[in-house]
C-alpha cells in the first residue's frame, strides 16, 4: 500500500533539511514525499533526446516491489521525476549538482582542491544524517570532480546510504577527451531517458573500469554498461 498523501515543501533555509535538522540554503534542496506531484521543472528548453538505459533498469529493477524509499536525484527537480518516483510510492530529494559546483567552485576543476571549499560544498548539498538514502541517481556529475572533491563526496555518500541501498552514475568512456557535455536527465519510465544538453565542460580526470572500482572501493559491488554512445553506466551497491 502506498504512503498517505502528503503536501510536498522545501527546506525553508541554510541550515534545515528535510527532518528539520542542517541542510542545504532554501531553493537548492527539494523533497517530494510519496504521492506528491508539484513541483516546478527545472530543465532546459532544447528538445531532450530520448534513450535506453541499462543502468536505469537495473536501478529500479534492484528496488523493485518496494515502496517508501528516499531517493536522491542530483539532476535537479524535475516534474518528470517527481511525478515517476513518486508514483512507485518514494520520496525524492532533488539536488541540482551542476549548479551547486560551478557556485561553490567554477567551471575549472582546478579550484576543486580547496579544503574549505570542499568543505562548504558537502555542507551545502549532503547535510544529513548518515543512512538516509535508499537510492542515489548521480547521473553525470561525478565526472566533472577533481580528484580531491570526487573522493570526499563519494566518502560522504558511503555514509549517507543504507546497507544494501544503490546509486547510479554516468562516465564518459573516452580516455583522451578533456571536454564533454553535461546534461540534465528526466526519467521516461523504468528503462528510458529524457537527455537534454547543458553544455560542454572540461573533465577532470579519466574514468576507466579499473578506477572506478577504486573510487567506490568502500562500497560492496560495482557494475558496468557500456553504451553505444561511449558511456559508461555504472550500478554500485552500499
Amino acid at each position: 500500500m502506498l504512503p498517505e498523501k502528503l503536501r510536498s515543501f522545501f527546506t525553508a533555509a541554510a541550515g534545515q533539511n528535510a527532518a528539520g535538522g542542517p541542510g542545504s540554503p532554501a531553493g537548492v534542496s527539494r523533497v517530494v514525499p510519496a504521492g506528491s506531484f508539484s513541483a516546478r521543472p527545472s530543465f532546459h528548453a532544447a528538445a531532450p533526446v530520448t534513450r535506453q538505459s541499462r543502468g536505469l533498469e537495473q536501478f529500479f529493477f534492484n528496488i523493485r516491489d518496494i515502496v517508501g524509499l528516499s531517493i536522491l536525484d542530483l539532476s535537479g527537480a524535475t516534474q518528470e521525476n517527481i511525478n515517476f518516483l513518486t508514483s512507485l510510492g518514494h520520496k525524492i530529494y532533488s539536488q541540482d549538482m551542476m549548479r551547486s559546483l560551478d557556485e561553490a567552485f567554477g567551471r575549472d576543476p582546478a579550484e576543486q582542491t580547496n579544503p574549505s571549499r570542499i568543505d562548504y560544498f558537502l555542507r551545502t548539498n549532503f547535510d544529513y544524517q548518515p543512512d538516509t538514502f535508499d537510492g542515489a541517481l548521480l547521473w553525470d556529475s561525478l565526472q566533472f570532480m577533481g580528484p580531491a572533491l570526487l573522493n570526499a563526496t563519494v566518502d560522504r555518500l558511503h555514509d549517507l546510504m543504507r546497507p544494501k541501498s544503490y546509486l547510479l552514475a554516468f562516465f564518459n568512456a573516452h580516455d583522451r577527451v578533456t571536454e564533454v557535455m553535461s546534461h540534465a536527465f528526466r526519467i521516461g519510465d523504468n528503462q528510458t531517458i529524457l537527455l537534454a544538453e547543458r553544455g560542454m565542460r572540461p573533465t577532470a580526470q579519466v574514468f576507466n573500469n579499473r578506477n572506478l572500482e577504486k573510487l567506490f572501493g568502500k562500497f560492496e559491488t560495482v557494475k558496468f554498461f557500456l553504451t553505444r554512445e561511449s558511456l559508461r553506466e555504472v550500478i554500485v551497491r552500499r
